[in-house]
């Protein structure tokens, strides 16, 4: 049977796991009356409740004698690791485009990545049905993206169709028939070549391992593409690290490959196929494995550096150990180097006393994916606020990570978005011009540490209509201070639970974030101060009860709904001094120091 590996990139929410759905069903993978959830691909909690792909993940389709391997990729920046890996494991790539949207930052970052490996996209304009698609002018957006990213001829050259991944169909023509997904399996199969691999089949085997996943009975699984020869179950191979030295040598107890959404036993691999073995105990993702007599490992992809880091540690607040049951610093690093291991984006290293952690990721976004998979398995945590990577440059200066935001916003808010991306945020604004009726797009290259806590001010200065995407665009020279939070906080000076008197007297001074009855703790924030003070009150301090009774002074008391974070926005919320407590049931705010004194010592030493 032929065979032929495709990767699907595009921007997040340009269709991609849609499409791949649609490829399933119209491939056969299904059965007729099989029972089948929307975004199948997407079956992590996370994923779904989110709506964002991950983690990358491979299925296979058979089209006409010809097995299609197919990778789904995430959209989001933050999960870019995933995208680079995977792209070194496929001969092609259809690379998806909203037909109203045009280009998006994330397409250019993927769109990169493939071209550099010297891939040739196949480029699929979808959601041509949307009633402000504008396909003709996405392509020729595409083009202009191409030959920007030093794409060669062959690459320029690229086929392109229209597509609904929607409703299930695509065609070389906006005005055709639009029945079905045909055409796409067959230009597929015609212009992504076939593995060049299979042509290496009598050599030893080799493989690149690009993904490292777990199963309950089967144990450690390492994925990736047989680069050459064949390998059988119960064949002895070794693992190499990337510089070639030997890390381990094992017997592989199972070869599975991946069959419409389920993983299926085979008893040999070869060349070309994209596999997933078991049997290794310490290889893990970049190293490559092989027989025996191999002694030069596989190149593995170059990974762009880490831009924030957050600092892990062990929630040590009074009502700590209440929600979960894994608090110890022992176990917080095994977990979190079991993630660096799987997450080759993200980087662990421990600080002076041991008590806590310092995570190195890509984006706030991955960060609050981890922190919610930990709350999740039963973990409490304290979480500090991000911080940039700093590098030193040549000469000596300070370097910090600039991003590229795009936006798209209506026309009236445009000025108060630019007003703040530009002026203490440090931003500079490199591009302007309208985006279809009444919306502009504003492109702007702005310090990554002026964009944390940014995205909720700006879904509240565009009323929820605007669209902000970010992608790293490289280092510069440091900006100079940008200003935080200008609000203080309200600060609990009592351990107990909340009083619904004491919170309705408390409003005068600034919005809430607990409600009557909630357990609080000296140190911890209750609220957000009117003032740009912080300012310490009791919120356990109940109504003085007398004998004399009048009428309308004891009516019910009637109190504003708190303000509810989630957890992103709670930890973009905090200053340097401020952590977030997560447990399983609950998200915090306190103060890194709940002993006033403390707080008063340390911030005159500050």
């Amino acid at each position: 049977m032929d065979l032929r590996n495709i990767a699907i990139i595009a921007h997040v929410d340009h269709g991609k796991t849609t499409l791949v759905d649609e490829l399933l069903k119209q491939s056969g993978a299904f059965r007729q009356n099989q029972a089948v959830d929307e975004r199948a691909m997407d079956n992590d909690d996370i994923e779904r409740e989110r709506g964002i792909t991950i983690f990358a993940k491979p299925t296979s389709v058979v089209w006409k004698d010809t097995r299609i391997n197919i990778v789904d990729t995430p959209g989001h920046a933050d999960f870019g690791g995933e995208v680079e890996r995977i792209l070194s494991m496929v001969d092609g790539v259809v690379l998806l485009v909203d037909a109203a949207e045009g280009p998006m930052p994330q397409t250019k970052f993927v769109t990169s990545k493939a071209l550099a490996l010297g891939l040739r996209p196949i480029v699929v304009l979808n959601k041509v049905d949307k009633p402000d698609a504008e396909a003709d002018r996405a392509l020729d957006e595409c083009f202009d993206l191409f030959a920007s990213l030093d794409a060669d001829d062959d690459q320029l050259d690229f086929p392109h169709m229209y597509a609904s991944g929607r409703s299930g169909w695509a065609d070389h023509h906006l005005d055709g028939p639009r029945k079905d997904l045909s055409a796409l399996f067959d230009l597929i199969v015609n212009h992504v070549p076939a593995p060049r691999q299979i042509r290496r089949i009598d050599e030893d085997f080799r493989m690149l391992a690009t993904t490292l996943g777990s199963d309950p009975f089967v144990g450690r699984l390492l994925t990736g593409r047989v680069e050459s020869g064949r390998l059988r179950v119960g064949a002895t191979v070794q693992a190499l690290s990337r510089v070639g030295q030997k890390i381990e040598q094992f017997r592989v107890t199972r070869i599975q490959a991946f069959r419409g959404l389920a993983t299926q036993d085979i008893e040999e691999a070869q060349a070309g196929d994209i596999v997933s073995i078991a049997g290794m105990s310490k290889a893990t993702v970049a190293d490559t494995i092989c027989a025996l007599a191999v002694d030069e490992p596989l190149a593995a992809q170059p990974i762009d550096p880490p831009t924030i880091t957050v600092t892990f540690g062990i929630n040590d607040s009074p009502l700590a150990g209440r929600d979960g049951k894994k608090v110890q610093s022992r176990v917080i690093r095994d977990r979190l180097l079991k993630e660096a291991e799987s997450n080759v984006a993200i980087k662990v290293t421990d600080t002076p006393g041991g008590e806590a952690f310092e995570v190195a990721g890509r984006g706030e976004l991955q960060m609050g994916v981890l922190i919610e998979n930990m709350r999740r398995e039963g973990f409490e945590l304290s979480i500090s606020r991000p911080q940039v990577v700093l590098r030193e440059g040549e000469d000596g200066a300070r370097l910090e990570p600039i991003e590229e935001v795009t936006i798209d916003v209506d026309d009236e808010y445009s000025g108060a978005v630019i007003e703040k991306l530009t002026g203490a945020r440090k931003g500079e604004l490199t591009e302007m011009k309208p985006a279809g009726a009444g919306k502009t797009r504003i492109i702007a290259h702005v310090p990554s540490r002026g964009l944390i806590g940014y995205h909720g001010e700006f879904l509240t200065d565009t009323r929820g209509t605007g669209v902000l995407n970010r992608v790293f665009h490289g280092w510069a020279s440091h900006k100079g201070a940008i200003p935080g939070r200008r609000a203080g906080v309200l600060i609990s000076m009592e351990n107990g639970e909340a009083v619904a008197y004491a919170l309705w007297n408390l409003e005068d001074r600034g919005r809430m974030f607990v409600n009557p009855q909630d357990k609080v703790y000296t140190g911890m924030i209750i609220g957000e101060h009117s003032r740009d003070n912080d300012l310490e009150v009791n919120p356990l301090k109940g109504k003085k009860l007398t004998n004399v009774r009048a009428s309308g002074s004891d009516e019910a008391v009637r109190l504003t709904p708190p303000v509810e974070m989630s957890l992103e926005q709670a930890i973009a919320y905090i200053n340097d001094d401020e952590l977030v407590e997560v447990t399983p049931n609950a998200i915090r705010l306190r103060k890194r120091h709940l002993d006033p004194h403390e707080r008063k010592r340390m911030s005159k030493n500050a």
